[in-house]
């Protein structure tokens, strides 16, 4: 297989009004660095006219390859299967929305030339973004840090170049709930960070809303730490010493103090707590069995409607 200098991965859903722009932009960029370069866009079941867009750039430029699923997958999943069929020596994870600047893309291929194998855009700002939007992301980055052993770089999305050594490491990593970010940082090389201002979103809403957000966080936590369970296990014993200091203490009331401890509310009350704690320690061992259960399936990560990366590799 003939590699390129570079490629370019960009993962799209409903994204039809700024993909004209995006390409030009990332076009201008990349040409900056080398014209032998491929563009990947994936498709994830977009509802509006992104794909029919994509086929257009695709007929009037060679260099653009896409990937459209016969349903959504997921933005990681996206990611995943750009990566799974670029050719680049480097490649460039961008999402589509033009909230990550193309023009950024010359200045980590100058640090990745320097010998780095991950050059990931780390954000200063985020405009257009609620308060509560970049407090709940700041705070998930931050307890991310502290849950797992893996160094995770706070501030940063999948925006970043990474080696052809990389991509042949990840393809290699099957698991279905994907959180690439930490499985980069995982691998570890040679890795370091251009700063940028992100912009807000030019056209349409984000693809990312609060439910997406949580289980995308859930799936960061279950991939790289266990003291979730280790926590269930600790507030297991915990409330088991407070129920047997509970017991000593209604025993010695009754036998020594003479005065038996009676009360319907502090019953109920105690009984809610404990079963509270009961069933948030089986949620959280339900997730984990849950993202086994979808790893043992060994169903395909995503399955392609269309695409004209097969002919192409055919060659």
């Amino acid at each position: 297989m003939k590699l390129h200098d570079i490629s370019v991965v960009v993962p799209v859903y409903n994204e039809e009004k700024g993909l004209p722009e995006l390409f030009e932009r990332l076009r201008t960029a990349v040409e900056k660095v080398s014209r032998d370069a491929e563009f990947i866009f994936v498709n994830d079941a977009s509802k509006d006219g992104s794909l029919e867009l994509i086929r257009q750039l695709a007929e009037t430029d060679k260099r653009v390859r896409y990937i459209s699923f016969s349903r959504n997958f997921g933005h990681q999943i996206a990611v995943t299967a750009g990566l799974e069929h670029s050719r680049g020596k480097a490649v460039v994870i961008i999402d589509g929305d033009l909230q990550d600047p193309p023009e950024l893309i010359p200045a980590l291929y100058e640090e990745y030339c320097k010998g780095f194998k991950v050059v990931y855009a780390r954000r200063k700002s985020r405009a257009g973004e609620s308060w509560f939007k970049k407090s709940t992301a700041r705070l998930f980055y931050r307890l991310l840090k502290r849950l797992t052993h893996v160094h995770i770089p706070i501030d940063t999305g999948d925006f970043r170049l990474i080696d052809r050594q990389i991509v042949e490491q990840l393809r290699l990593m099957p698991e279905p709930n994907k959180f690439l970010r930490g499985q980069i940082a995982w691998m570890g090389f040679r890795q370091t960070f251009v700063e940028f201002d992100r912009d807000a979103r030019k056209y349409g809403k984000t693809g990312y809303p609060l439910k997406k957000m949580m289980r995308f966080a859930l799936d960061g936590i279950t991939a790289f730490s266990d003291l979730p369970l280790k926590f269930a296990t600790a507030a297991g014993f915990l409330v088991s010493a407070i129920a047997l200091l509970v017991i000593f203490y209604a025993l010695f009331s009754h036998f020594v103090l003479n005065h038996t401890i009676t009360g319907w509310t502090s019953l109920i009350v105690s009984s809610m707590f404990i079963g509270g704690i009961q069933l948030f320690a089986i949620g959280i061992i339900g997730e984990y069995i849950g993202r086994i259960n979808n790893s043992v399936r060994n169903r395909p990560l995503y399955i392609m409607e269309e695409n004209n990366v097969d002919q192409e590799e055919a060659k």
